[in-house]
């Protein structure tokens, strides 16, 4: 049995969202050391607040101030921060419910160790040095013994100078993949370029990559068929915004290609022609790059293009 693969994977890309009114005032508020809550149908007040009351569906307006002192609800000890988390150092994850306020909002808190923390215990912001209108502008909770804010929020029309209007929230995922017994054989395979994949036997269908299992039939398949290189646009699309770290320039096509003996369409770029002229049935073959591990790309055969009918089941 071939050694079973396993690497570092990173799925990171940048979110971009407007923000409406209710959003905007939270954020800039945090940015000018404010808290502001919104006030429901019900006089409920909710902290972060929402643009919809969640009883009623009614859009909500009744911004309010509460303070920057409060209880906490329950928490959780973090022993091992991780990249980008709040502090740097073994915190407290917890849920407060600010003074003024019915809901509790999820924060860090600077904590010695976990006696240090209980349910019920007395806390406040501890505003970052630097704020530019996001969550992290309060840096952490910490704990207080001072006076507890007013019960009653203050109303609060949501203006601010310079409003904060949108925002960018990076997301990260990061874990261990372990492509198991039929990937690893393909990923072997691709470094000899190679590309195979493996037959169900029981309704003879090949799967590139293999996924040591059938998805129709729901049984183990093992029987290795090489396939390709060679093979068939099926579908495609015309990539026109750049990606970021990828150095390819729009517009470029990226394809489902059928690979000649393979029953599964996989992913590749269309390069080597005018982005314009690709289209369904074109022929095409493989590019490899020197000392890459899968194809950089496929180009155009020469050949004239492919039936319809001999690959629209893979459509």
């Amino acid at each position: 049995m071939p050694e079973v693969l396993s690497a570092p994977l990173v799925v990171e890309f940048p979110f971009t969202r407007s923000l409406g009114p209710v959003q905007s005032a939270f954020l800039t508020g945090l940015r000018e050391r404010t808290v502001l809550g919104i006030r429901t149908d019900d006089g409920t007040v909710l902290v972060p607040p929402v643009e919809y009351d969640p009883v009623t569906a009614n859009e909500l307006r009744e911004l309010v101030e509460v303070a920057a002192t409060g209880t906490v609800t329950t928490w959780a000890w973090n022993p091992a921060p991780r990249r980008n988390q709040p502090l740097g150092t073994p915190f407290a994850w917890v849920l407060v419910r600010l003074d003024g306020a019915a809901t509790a909002l999820l924060h860090a808190l600077d904590a010695p160790g976990p006696d240090a923390v209980h349910t019920g215990m007395r806390v406040r912001i501890r505003w970052a040095a630097e704020r530019t209108g996001a969550i992290t502008d309060i840096a952490c909770f910490e704990p207080y013994e001072g006076e507890p804010g007013p019960d009653e929020p203050a109303a609060h029309d949501g203006e601010f100078t310079d409003p904060v209007t949108g925002i960018v929230a990076p997301a990260r995922l990061d874990y261990v993949h372990t492509p198991g017994r039929a990937q690893t054989a393909y990923l072997k395979a691709l470094e000899g370029r190679r590309t195979v994949g493996e037959r169900c036997p029981a309704c003879r269908k090949v799967y590139v990559p293999p996924r040591g299992a059938c998805p129709t039939c729901g049984i183990a398949t093992e029987e290795e068929v090489e396939v390709g290189p060679r093979g068939t646009v099926t579908t495609f699309c015309i990539v026109n915004i750049k990606a970021k770290n990828l150095d390819i320039e729009v517009p470029y096509v990226y394809a489902h290609i059928a690979l000649d003996g393979a029953d599964l369409a996989l992913h590749g770029r269309i390069a080597g022609m005018p982005y314009d002229q690709v289209r369904m049935g074109l022929r095409v073959e493989p590019v490899w790059a020197e000392g890459a591990a899968h194809p950089d790309h496929y180009r155009p055969t020469g050949e004239p293009d492919a039936d319809y009918d001999t690959y629209k089941e893979l459509v």
